[in-house]
């Protein structure tokens, strides 16, 4: 089984005395190269006066941005800890059992702009950039990712299902690649029998979910049908209900979550 999250936008500093980055520690060393010249580029825009418009945030965040710039020696956590938004609440990812964060670090995959892809346990520091930036030196990150992510991301398809918990813009820098059991997990919010898509909750279903699977007693699931199975356990309790749509002919099969 393969989770794939998003990360949060805001994200929580490491406390001080912590140690800072270190690259070559991180899980997925093929992706090196790569991360070096996007910690490097971002680094860069960081310091501008236009920082904020290029990284396609508000001048609230200016001091994030700011953080950007010290990023290498910036004290650094576990992403588990650093990655603290709405579905890292739920998912809890920092409060689990040793069994329980061995599948969550064998299991879990963080997709992220700067670092390309992160295990739970992979230290890195708070930063501030998203994969929709068209970064100064890089271009868009979305495309500047693909390559290197298929690389270390495809093989993993041919043997485990890929549980897919990402945003759109996320998804964008790698997809698995056709004939891959590859789930989109959507979330659907149901009021007096009518159905809508929601966000916030969202993100809080798919923490639920993540948690849900790395805690849960037996094998891991295989396929889309046994994936279904085992979200129906939170039926009554997180959920409404859960729905496994058809056999596409190309792309994720779809399990609807309704809360």
């Amino acid at each position: 089984m393969l989770v794939l999250l998003p990360p949060s936008e805001g994200k929580t500093p490491a406390p001080a005395a912590a140690p800072p980055l270190d690259l070559a520690s991180l899980s997925h060393p093929g992706l090196t190269p790569v991360r070096e010249k996007v910690l490097d580029a971002l680094v860069a825009v960081s310091g501008r006066p236009d920082a904020c418009d290029v990284l396609g945030v508000s001048r609230g965040l200016v001091d994030e941005v700011a953080r950007n710039v010290v990023l290498r020696s910036a004290p650094a956590a576990r992403a588990s800890r650093v990655y603290t938004g709405v579905l890292y609440g739920a998912a809890g990812l920092d409060t689990l059992t040793p069994a329980a964060r061995t599948r969550a670090v064998a299991s879990v995959r963080v997709v992220s702009a700067l670092w390309g892809v992160l295990t739970v346990d992979d230290v890195v520091p708070a930063y501030r950039l998203s994969m929709g930036t068209d970064l100064p030196g890089i271009g868009p990150l979305a495309a500047a990712w693909r390559g290197p992510l298929g690389v270390e991301l495809t093989q993993r398809t041919e043997d485990e299902l890929v549980v897919d918990c990402r945003s759109a813009a996320y998804r964008a820098a790698w997809t698995p690649p056709a004939g891959a059991r590859w789930v989109d997990v959507r979330v659907l919010r149901e009021v007096d029998g009518r159905r809508s898509v929601v966000s916030h909750h969202a993100k809080h279903t798919r923490g639920v979910l993540t948690r849900h699977l790395v805690t849960r007693r037996g094998r891991e699931p295989r396929d889309a049908d046994e994936l279904a199975h085992a979200a129906s356990a939170l039926v009554g309790d997180a959920l409404h209900a859960v729905e496994l749509g058809p056999e596409p002919r190309r792309g994720a099969r779809t399990l609807s979550l309704v809360v």
